[in-house]
């Protein structure tokens, strides 16, 4: 995996003044932790189906995407809530926050068994 663009942290880091900002109740460890899990779910349910949002190839496929559904996921960030993708047969199984799944811990594992 390649490493991250320096000028990436320092834009993530923009306003940066004290530890709260990054460990706090809405900061960016929390907040990066929610759009990463939003990220690789809606990857997963892209894999799962086999087309891209909005493509054509899903007209009349079978299956397709069917709105999110909101789950609050708790772990060593505290609480944050996930807008979990849905399909229509309900065949998706998600890998890296299961179906019925509220606690997430070992992020870092997580994301280095994909």
């Amino acid at each position: 995996m390649d490493e991250i663009k320096p000028g990436l942290v320092d834009e993530l880091l923009k306003g940066y003044e004290k530890p709260e900002d990054i460990i706090g109740e809405n900061g960016l460890l929390k907040r990066l932790t929610k759009a990463l899990l939003e990220r690789a779910l809606n990857a997963e349910l892209t894999h799962h189906l086999g087309y891209v949002k909005h493509d054509p190839a899903g007209h009349n496929s079978g299956n397709s995407r069917n709105g999110v559904t909101r789950k609050t996921v708790k772990g060593e960030f505290g609480e944050i809530v996930v807008d979990t993708p849905r399909d229509r047969n309900g065949s998706f199984e998600p890998q890296i926050l299961g179906k019925h799944q509220t606690r997430f811990d070992g992020f870092d594992d997580k994301i280095l068994s994909l």
